[in-house]
């Protein structure tokens, strides 16, 4: 029986790079877009052209009842599912002094609550028909790594990273396994060439020298679906080029 997964956010950056990656390898692909149809369209004719099904769903995974809506959608298109990629989300800067309360809310059900309910779902369908399935969460080093005018955005990611482990041990006798990815400075469109992912002061700021793309994220996605990656679960893997390593400068000298 082919592999399936259903991957949200997946018309372009990191989202696409991961439905590439599983379609290389042999899954049928369902995904979500938000805005940009033309974009889903013709990611759905190239995932063709590699012999596999592809299914494609404009949403709103902010609005209450549209992440169980359309991950029942993606079920039902596919005939079962293996595999669920949460990946949409919105990135954004809040100072606590101009915060405001649409700011929380509209963050929280995108990059939060829509996990977890996708994750309902997926997670109940696995257990009905006996799948040994893989939730994956795509997290930040945000959620790992304190920066200024980050308190909504990065604690909702270290949010993700410790909800892995709880479901991890809620599903682990069932042989379904949730663990979270991690990505740092990750270039999510134009040019993905050596040359130009060495350009700018972030690479500089990155260990390795460049920021990352998206086919990084998807190796390691493509493992941890992989039946060698059977015994990883709860876990959150960086993805950053080493880029949260980097503690205090010490061998600057105090003024």
């Amino acid at each position: 029986m082919t592999k399936t997964a259903f991957i949200t956010g997946a018309s372009r950056g990191i989202g696409k790079g991961i439905a590439l990656r599983l379609a290389q390898t042999g899954f049928d692909i369902a995904f979500t877009y938000y805005t940009e149809e033309a974009e889903a369209k013709a990611f759905q004719a190239e995932i063709s052209k590699l012999g596999q099904r592809c299914f494609y769903y404009q949403a709103r995974l902010q609005e209450t009842d549209v992440p169980e809506r359309v991950t029942l959608k993606a079920i039902k298109d596919l005939g079962h599912l293996d595999v669920l990629v949460c990946n949409a989300g919105k990135t954004t800067f809040t100072n606590i002094l101009t915060l405001k309360t649409d700011d929380i809310d509209a963050l929280y059900h995108l990059n939060y609550r829509s996990y977890l309910i996708s994750t309902k779902i997926a997670a109940k369908h696995m257990v009905e028909h006996g799948i040994k399935g893989r939730i994956i969460y795509i997290s930040s080093t945000r959620g790992i790594r304190a920066y200024a005018n980050d308190a909504v955005y990065g604690s909702l990611k270290a949010a993700l990273n410790r909800a892995v482990q709880s479901l991890a041990i809620e599903l682990a006798e069932h042989e379904i396994t949730v663990n979270a990815v991690a990505p740092g400075a990750t270039a999510i469109k134009g040019d993905y060439s050596p040359e130009a992912l060495r350009k700018g002061h972030l690479s500089s700021l990155v260990p390795l020298k460049r920021r990352g793309k998206p086919a990084d994220v998807a190796g390691l996605i493509n493992y941890l679906v992989s039946e060698e990656a059977a015994y990883i679960t709860g876990e959150t893997i960086k993805v950053d080029g080493g880029l949260v390593l980097y503690g205090p400068d010490e061998t600057k000298k105090e003024r």
